[in-house]
């Protein structure tokens, strides 16, 4: 069962950026060319999903819009576990001093403030954007992984093999990145997958309130925002982007529990 869960995951996630990767080399039409003829039409051997209400195709919106949706998760990620776990590791290392109840005061702190909250804060000061989406979110990433990286490599330190890491004379710095982290990159590994798929969610949800990516670039949160006041007259144009943002984040959740499970020693005397 547990097996199954991880290609159910990994399959969803392959398509995922199977259609991203396409758009860049083809889409059944161009996003940017609106045909108010064609306008919401039902799905057809000419438009495989249909149209929306400027006439464009929706399957090529969304190879794009999946495009825009991986760029900002990633790098959001990148931004999240390049900031963070360096910060949890050196919380860890310095741990009941000044400097790790700064980095622990100062998670709290962000996590006070939503990513959304953070977005609106930051787009008041430079205005709606990718790129300000791609900081809010790597923002409430950094927290994340610093708690994580700081509490799974606590009890670490406790080990033998640490404490004759540090007979040995090596620093703590040293430490840190030639014993503590290859022992925390399994949990690295599936929290990164987790916060990947909250990353597609945030993007999606920005767009949604006009914060995340403008136009003319395709945006499943801001398809969906342009199709609510025409879900009964053609609820194909809503439905379509809101499974897509569904699916994608149910194979990146599947895929993090199947590899939770596989990298996780706890978990995997208990596999079936």
């Amino acid at each position: 069962m547990k097996q199954l869960t991880l290609i159910c995951g990994a399959v969803l996630t392959l398509v995922f950026f199977a259609v991203a990767g396409m758009s860049f080399l083809w889409t059944p039409e161009p996003v940017d060319i609106v045909n108010i003829p064609a306008r919401l039409q039902t799905p057809n051997l000419t438009n495989w999903l249909g149209t929306d209400h400027f006439g464009r195709d929706i399957l090529s919106m969304l190879m794009v819009g999946a495009r825009t949706s991986l760029a900002v998760a990633i790098v959001a990620v990148v931004i999240g576990m390049g900031l963070g776990v360096p910060l949890g590791l050196i919380a860890a290392a310095n741990s009941g001093s000044w400097l790790d109840e700064v980095i622990s005061r100062t998670n709290d702190l962000i996590f006070a403030f939503p990513s959304l909250v953070i977005a609106i804060l930051i787009t008041a000061i430079s205005g709606p954007g990718a790129i300000n989406a791609i900081i809010a979110i790597g923002i409430f990433n950094i927290p994340v992984f610093a708690r994580l990286s700081r509490a799974a490599a606590l009890p670490l330190w406790k080990r033998e093999f640490i404490m004759a890491a540090r007979v040995a004379g090596k620093s703590k710095a040293r430490i840190s990145g030639e014993h503590i982290l290859p022992n925390i990159a399994n949990l690295l590994i599936v929290q990164g997958t987790i916060q990947f798929s909250l990353g597609i969610l945030a993007e999606a949800g920005l767009s949604y309130v006009g914060l995340g990516a403008q136009p003319p670039i395709p945006s499943w949160g801001r398809m969906l925002a342009e199709s609510q006041t025409m879900i009964t007259l053609a609820p194909h144009v809503a439905i379509i982007p809101g499974c897509a943002i569904v699916l994608t984040v149910l194979g990146l959740n599947l895929l993090g529990d199947g590899l939770r499970d596989r990298l996780d020693p706890k978990l995997r005397s208990t596999r079936t």
